[in-house]
C-alpha cells in the first residue's frame, strides 16, 4: 500500500473521533437520557429503602450479612448497603447533572429566541389549517380588526397588508407551556444540586435519653449514640444546644395502635447557654423543635427496666439501662443491666464475679405457662423475664459491646454461666446462691430523638413547589396559533360588507383547542349581517 492510499485513514482519524464525542454528547444531554438517567437514578435508591445501610444500622448490615452467607456477602462487595455514597450511584447522579444542564441550556436559549421572534405570517391557503372558518360580514375591516383586537387581548399579535391589500392578523399564545416545562427542568436539576450539597453539608445525630430530668448536649459526635456527617462535617464545630426530657406520654387507642407521642422537654440554645435559662417546649412526631438552624425530632420511644443489685458486702448498685423494641406493637423489650462487683481489686479474681441481668420486659405482661409476651405496648401491667449471668462479660477486653445483648461468645466458652431464671414484677427481688440480691424496682421511660441540620432543607422545598408548578403549566397549557384575513367584499345596495377568514392551529396537541378556535371564531364572524359563512 502506497503512503498516498495510507494518508486519508490517518486523516480520517480524527474526524472520527470528533464525530464519536459530538454524537456521544449528543445522546447524553437528550430529554430522553435525561429521564431514563431520572429513572435508573428512582431505581438504584430502591435497595436503600430494602436493605439495611451502613450509614443507620451497622449492626442490622451485619446480621443481615451473617443471615444470607454469600449473597449478603456479595451485595456487601457492591456496595449495596452504602447505596447513597456507592461508586455506581455517584455516576448515575453526576450523569444526570450533566445530562440536565446540557440538555436545558439550548433549550433555553431557543425559548429566548422563540419568544422574541413574531408570529408565524398569515398562511395563504387557510382552507388547509385544521381549524378553519369564513364568512362575509356586513360591516367594515377596520371594524372587524378594531373587533379583533380586543378578542386578541392577551396574545401575542402582529398586523401587515398582504400585496393584495386584505389586511391579516397573526396571533400566538401558550408560550406558559414551555415556561413551565423549563421550570420544571431547572427546578429538578435545582433539586438535585440541593440533595448533593445538603449531603455535603448536613449531619444526624441519634441518641437516646431517659425520661426522667436526664441532659443531652450536642457537643460533639461522642455525645451521640450513631453520628452521620457530610462530606465536609468532622463533628468538631456543631450548633451548641442542650436539651432536657422531664416527662414522656403516649396515647394509644384500645387496639394498641398509638395515636401520638408527647415528651416534655427543656432546651438551651445560644445566649440561654450562658445565662442558664431553660425554655420548654412539648416534643411530638413529625412537629419537630427548631432551634439555631438544628431540628430536633422525636423518634422512637422504650423502656428502662431499674434494678439494684445488693452483693454480698452490701454495697449496692443501681442501673436503669435502656433496654429495646423487639415487637413494635406491643413493645416487648430486651435487654441487658451488667455490673461489675465492689471490693475486688485483683482483675482475675474480679472478672469470675462479674454480673448481667439479660431477658425480656413487658408493659402489659402476658404469660402462656412462665413464657413471658406483652399484649399492650403501655405500662399497664410490667414484669420482666431475666437470666441472671455470671462470671466473664467479656468487658475488660477493649472491644466494644452491644449495650442490649451479653456476648454470647463468652457463654459458648464456657466464661459466663446461668445462675438463675425468674419471672419478677416491680419490687420483688432474688437472692443468689452466694448471697448476692437483685431487686426490680421499676421502669424508667426513654425516648430517642434525632439532631440534624440541612442548610439546604428550604431550597429543596421551593425546588419541590417549583417542580410541581412547572409541571401544572405544561400539562394544562397548550401552544396554539391563531390568524385572520379581512378582505373588503363588493358593496351591494349601499352596505359595507367584508370578508373575513380565520383558521387556527394547535401547536401541541388539538384537544381542547377546537372549542376554543370555535368560540373565538364565533365571537368575530357571528353577526347578525353575516350574509354567507363557510367551516371546515
Amino acid at each position: 500500500m502506497t503512503e498516498t492510499e495510507t494518508r486519508p485513514r490517518r486523516n480520517n482519524l480524527p474526524r472520527r473521533l470528533f464525530a464519536l464525542l459530538r454524537n456521544s454528547w449528543r445522546g447524553l444531554t437528550s430529554m430522553r437520557t435525561a429521564l431514563i438517567l431520572l429513572f435508573l437514578l428512582a431505581l438504584a435508591a430502591l435497595p436503600g429503602a430494602l436493605l439495611p445501610q451502613s450509614s443507620l444500622n451497622t449492626n442490622a448490615v451485619a446480621d443481615y450479612i451473617e443471615n444470607y452467607g454469600w449473597w449478603g456477602e456479595l451485595l456487601d462487595r457492591l456496595q449495596f448497603f452504602e447505596i447513597y455514597g456507592s461508586v455506581w450511584f455517584s455516576a448515575i447522579y453526576v450523569l444526570l447533572m450533566i445530562s440536565l444542564i446540557g440538555c436545558l441550556v439550548p433549550r433555553t436559549f431557543e425559548f429566548v429566541r422563540q419568544l422574541r421572534a413574531k408570529p408565524v405570517r398569515t398562511p395563504r391557503n387557510m382552507n388547509r389549517l385544521p381549524h378553519h372558518q369564513k364568512g362575509t360580514l356586513a360591516a367594515t375591516p377596520d371594524e372587524v380588526i378594531a373587533t379583533a383586537r380586543t378578542r386578541l387581548r392577551g396574545w401575542r399579535t402582529v398586523e401587515s397588508t398582504e400585496d393584495s391589500g386584505a389586511r391579516t392578523i397573526s396571533a400566538e399564545r401558550g408560550f406558559l407551556r414551555e415556561t413551565g416545562n423549563l421550570i420544571f427542568h431547572f427546578a429538578l436539576l435545582g433539586l438535585v444540586v440541593a440533595f448533593g450539597l445538603g449531603g455535603m453539608f448536613k449531619y444526624e445525630g441519634n441518641v437516646i435519653v431517659h425520661a426522667n430530668g436526664s441532659q443531652f448536649c450536642n457537643s460533639g459526635v461522642y455525645a451521640f449514640d450513631s453520628f452521620r456527617p457530610g462530606l465536609s462535617v468532622d463533628g468538631t464545630e456543631l450548633t451548641p444546644l442542650c436539651v432536657k426530657v422531664n416527662e414522656f406520654h403516649p396515647e394509644y387507642l384500645p387496639t394498641g395502635q398509638p395515636v401520638q407521642y408527647h415528651a416534655k422537654l427543656e432546651y438551651q440554645a445560644g445566649e440561654d447557654l450562658e445565662t442558664g435559662t431553660w425554655r420548654p417546649y412539648d416534643l411530638e412526631v413529625n412537629h419537630p423543635l427548631r432551634v439555631e438552624g438544628d431540628r430536633v425530632y422525636l423518634l422512637d420511644h422504650g423502656y428502662a427496666p431499674i434494678f439494684t443489685v445488693t452483693f454480698p458486702n452490701g454495697e449496692k448498685r443501681t442501673k436503669n439501662t435502656q433496654w429495646r423494641p423487639v415487637d413494635p406493637t406491643t413493645y416487648l423489650s430486651e435487654g441487658a443491666a451488667k455490673f461489675d462487683p465492689p471490693g475486688i481489686t485483683d482483675p482475675a479474681e474480679r472478672r469470675k464475679k462479674q454480673l448481667a441481668i439479660t431477658g425480656l420486659f413487658a408493659p402489659t405482661a402476658a404469660f402462656d405457662g412462665n413464657v413471658l409476651s406483652s399484649a399492650f405496648p403501655d405500662l399497664r401491667d410490667p414484669a420482666v423475664a431475666v437470666d441472671i449471668m455470671q462470671g466473664d462479660l467479656g468487658i475488660d477486653s477493649g472491644r466494644g459491646q452491644n449495650i442490649f445483648v451479653i456476648d454470647q461468645s463468652q457463654v459458648d466458652k464456657g466464661a459466663l454461666k446461668r445462675v438463675a431464671r425468674e419471672n419478677m414484677r416491680p419490687g420483688e427481688e432474688i437472692t443468689l446462691e452466694d448471697g448476692t440480691k437483685i431487686s426490680f424496682d421499676g421502669i424508667d421511660r426513654w425516648i430517642s430523638i434525632q439532631v440534624s441540620r440541612d442548610a439546604t432543607q428550604m431550597w429543596v422545598l421551593v425546588f419541590s413547589g417549583a417542580m410541581l408548578l412547572g409541571l401544572g403549566a405544561s400539562l394544562t397549557v397548550k401552544r396554539r396559533r391563531f390568524w385572520l384575513r379581512v378582505a373588503p367584499a363588493e358593496a351591494g345596495e349601499g352596505t359595507a360588507r367584508t370578508v373575513v377568514e380565520v383558521g387556527g392551529l394547535a401547536r401541541t396537541d388539538q384537544a381542547g383547542y377546537g372549542e376554543e378556535f370555535t368560540k373565538l371564531a364565533g365571537d368575530l364572524l357571528d353577526n347578525a349581517a353575516v350574509s354567507h359563512r363557510e367551516e371546515n
